[in-house]
């Protein structure tokens, strides 16, 4: 099958087409004849070597998290998903390919596109689980960093939904998109505390930082500390005291399916950044490692 093959660390040149050995399914996995596979700034920090401290990967390597597609093979003891059926989930093995195994998948409801299905794997099990670290109630203000992200914007919307008041930073060409989300918008740099101060005089109850851009010493200060400041982004978190949560590890096959319907409803905002070919996969890492993309950034096979 064709797939997309990191064969050395580096930059996104180093993504590479190939031809690989078909993956089988094993016992509880589907194997999935790939129609979209999401992009996320994890792929890039594995692909340039950032990540293999904490999160070692034996190259040659397919990259890729989340898969959406038609399950064409399926392992024993699999219930509930059939050959034929289309959906989305979690991949076992690199999704940059022709064919990905997965063990959590839901089905994909019919008026949602596999390019908006691929979007909610990650992103709704990081805000779910980052939410639920942070315990931000009803009533309470949550500062989210990097609030036009594919993380960022399903986060707010979780947040607003569960009635949390949120104050979204991105930047200046995403303010009206963060106000869309149901948050209240401000831009990021210099002067974030006098601005979020000013939009919120009472304080804010948690930060959630998916950015990673250096806002971490702006956000203990707006808590008066570290406590109830998570980042999924910043590596400096663990010099400064701030909980760095790294997954997905909460991975749920009823979350997904309930976010798809949500999705598919129109109740729940996707926003696709932008989609390329599978053999495009250097370009859109291009564009995922410039931290400037609204909303997940989706190879299509």
């Amino acid at each position: 099958m064709k797939a997309v093959v990191l064969e050395r660390f580096g930059g996104p040149e180093e993504l590479r087409p190939a031809d690989v050995a078909r993956p089988e399914p094993g016992p509880g996995q589907v194997r999935v004849a790939v129609r979209a596979a999401g992009v996320n700034p994890f792929d890039g920090k594995v692909r340039s070597g950032a990540m293999e401290a904490v999160f070692p990967t034996p190259l040659p390597a397919i990259l890729g998290l989340e898969v959406a597609g038609v399950v064409d093979a399926v392992g024993a003891d699999v219930t509930g998903v059939a050959v034929g059926d289309p959906v989305f989930g979690f991949a076992d093995t690199g999704s940059y390919a022709e064919h990905a195994l997965a063990t959590t998948v839901a089905r994909k409801p019919e008026g949602l596109s596999w390019e908006h299905a691929v979007t909610l794997p990650v992103a709704g099990e990081t805000a779910d689980r980052v939410l639920g670290l942070l315990d931000v109630r009803p009533g309470e203000t949550l500062l989210v960093h990097g609030a036009a992200g594919a993380v960022g914007s399903i986060a707010v919307q979780v947040a607003v939904a569960a009635g949390v008041r949120v104050i979204g930073t991105a930047g200046p060409g995403n303010q009206e998109h963060v106000a869309a989300l149901g948050a209240t918008p401000t831009t990021y740099g210099e002067g974030l505390v006098e601005r979020v101060r000013a939009l919120a005089p009472e304080g804010v109850d948690a930060v959630f930082d998916v950015a990673g851009k250096g806002a971490l010493p702006d956000s203990i200060t707006l808590r008066g500390g570290t406590d109830r400041i998570v980042t999924i982004a910043d590596n400096t978190a663990h010099e400064l005291g701030v909980v760095f949560a790294a997954g997905p590890q909460q991975r749920s096959a009823e979350r997904l399916a309930e976010l798809a319907d949500l999705a598919a409803q129109g109740t729940l905002r996707t926003t696709v950044a932008a989609t390329f070919p599978l053999v495009e996969a250097a370009e859109a890492h291009r564009l995922s490692d410039s931290g400037h993309a609204r909303g997940k950034v989706v190879l299509t096979v």
